[in-house]
């Protein structure tokens, strides 16, 4: 498969964050008994901070030099954990309420370039004809070989409408090509959705965002305004990479009887061990509640949610918890992995640069853990009829370098079982001549598989199957079919929410 990617971004037009980091509006909070400084090592930074400012070849500034020691030691601790300054914290705070200025690409780092791991649909990159796999060899006039992730993310920021030239590096073109692209305010189209034929709709979440729960319940009437006896179900989260924690939420909360767990939090922090329930409270603001006005019916016609390697965070709380209710059945390929919680905090004295740390990690109701696992699908169903493309080629949690283990599973880690080179030769080749997969069209083969599995009919399964799966996830009893409760193991308390529906410890963004 090549070079496993090094580390991971987005340019969320403009905004750096990993797949699936979570935004949490906090001050730092202060221990009563914090452990003491590590003096002797204090020591020995001061040390090298007047050592580099009295040898170094030229003068170097005082702020710039603390601020690159602050960058990397948060770096250093996992692939979601960062230093954010005044722009890219204003633009992740941006970017909770759908809207994002740049080019619409993840990004990871291999062997020196930016590999493009995904274009967003609809931005301009998408729109331009960048595609997964894709090296950026150039950024205008600027070659990208020696430049970290963050610096050439920087370079791949603006203003809107100003242009950018990228040199790209694709297998099988024998020349460099060149895009050039002009950069956007987008406002990202959440929720899609259509009656795919008489009887059965399809509902897609594209990433949590602040509007997400209003816009679905609006795509939701509007389906039974046209279907009144709807049949089935199908909920689309593939390449969702997440967003916040209170859109999984009130999804879940959609599907699942009143006050169910969700998802659940434990970290060191007292703030961090949680559970988070199907509770208005959970995901709207006091006075409004978008799913009351949806017909109860909703909570029992068949379901399928479509996920795959790209489907993150808060798309993995929401098929994890479906799954563990016996809601749904999960359909495609097992999913990112990324189960932490990022906890985005505000450092004063001017609360105008943050950290975004990783605080705790996210279990389902039964107490599963996601990180660097995911969620393996009940039905494994390939891309296309032929096979399951790139999709199964893509990176994922678990392979990040420093990714957090997986603190529930001592078992064999899942992995598909892929015929290096070859496979990989024989699917770029099948790719190249392939047009864009479009979501929710004609040509959508694990839409087509989830209608006959509601249906009742044969569904063509895939042929790559995960090599092992743990004995949790292989008999799986923890919840009853006739009672919806979370299984003894999973964490349960009784913190209330945080007051800020955006933020506090109820919000995950990739």
């Amino acid at each position: 498969m090549g070079s496993k990617l090094k580390n991971i971004g987005l340019i969320s037009l403009g905004v750096i964050a990993g797949i699936g980091a979570s935004i949490q509006f906090d001050a730092i909070a202060q221990k009563s008994a914090a452990a003491p400084l590590p003096l002797e090592e204090l020591r020995q930074l001061a040390d090298v901070f007047g050592l580099i400012k009295s040898d170094y070849v030229e003068p170097a500034d005082d702020k710039k030099l603390l601020t690159e020691a602050i960058s990397g030691m948060v770096a250093s601790l996992d692939p979601h954990s960062a230093y954010l300054d005044k722009k890219a914290y204003k633009e992740l705070r941006e970017s909770t309420q759908g809207k994002f200025v740049g080019l619409g690409i993840e990004v990871g780092m291999e062997e020196g370039y930016i590999k493009v791991v995904s274009p967003i649909e609809d931005s301009p990159a998408y729109r331009a004809g960048i595609k997964a796999g894709d090296l950026i060899t150039r950024l205008d006039a600027t070659p990208v070989k020696g430049l970290t992730l963050e610096q050439a993310v920087k370079r791949m920021r603006g203003e809107p409408n100003t242009k950018i030239t990228l040199t790209i590096s694709r297998k099988d073109e024998d020349k460099p090509l060149i895009f050039n692209i002009t950069r956007q305010e987008i406002r990202v189209q959440s929720v899609k959705s259509k009656v795919v034929e008489p009887g059965y709709a399809w509902l897609r979440i594209t990433q949590f965002q602040e509007p997400t729960v209003d816009d679905m319940a609006k795509k939701i009437a509007a389906i039974y305004a046209q279907e009144p006896n709807l049949k089935g179900l199908v909920l689309d989260l593939r390449n969702d990479p997440g967003g916040v924690l209170p859109g999984a939420i009130g999804v879940s909360a959609a599907f699942l009887p009143k006050d169910s767990v969700v998802v659940t939090t434990n970290g060191q922090l007292p703030s961090s061990k949680a559970s988070f329930y199907a509770k208005r409270e959970y995901y709207a603001n006091p006075g409004n509640d978008p799913l009351a006005r949806l017909p109860d019916a909703l909570k029992k016609v068949p379901m399928v949610v479509l996920v795959n390697t790209g489907s993150a965070s808060a798309s993995e709380i929401v098929a994890g918890a479906l799954q563990d209710y016996k809601r749904a059945t999960i359909m495609g390929t097992q999913t990112f992995g990324k189960g932490s919680v990022q906890s985005v905090i505000a450092l004063p004295p001017d609360r105008n640069t943050a950290v975004k740390l990783t605080t705790a990690r996210y279990y389902t109701p039964n107490g599963r853990s996601i990180q660097a696992k995911g969620i393996v699908p009940d039905v494994m169903v390939d891309e296309y009829a032929d096979g399951d493309g790139l999709n199964g080629l893509r990176l994922r949690e678990a392979d990040l370098t420093k990714h957090l283990s997986n603190d529930t599973d001592k078992g064999p880690e899942i992995k598909a079982k892929v015929d290096e080179l070859e496979e990989t030769q024989r699917i770029a080749a099948a790719e190249k001549k392939r047009k864009p997969l479009e979501y929710g069209g004609k040509d959508d083969f694990q839409l087509a598989q989830a209608l006959n599995q509601l249906k009742g009919l044969p569904v063509q399964v895939s042929k790559v199957k995960p090599e092992v799966r743990s004995e949790s996830d292989k008999d799986d009893k923890a919840v009853k079919d006739d009672k919806l409760e979370p299984a003894a193991g999973a964490i349960i308390h009784k913190d209330e929410p945080s007051d800020d529906k955006t933020g506090g410890k109820k919000s995950d963004k990739k």
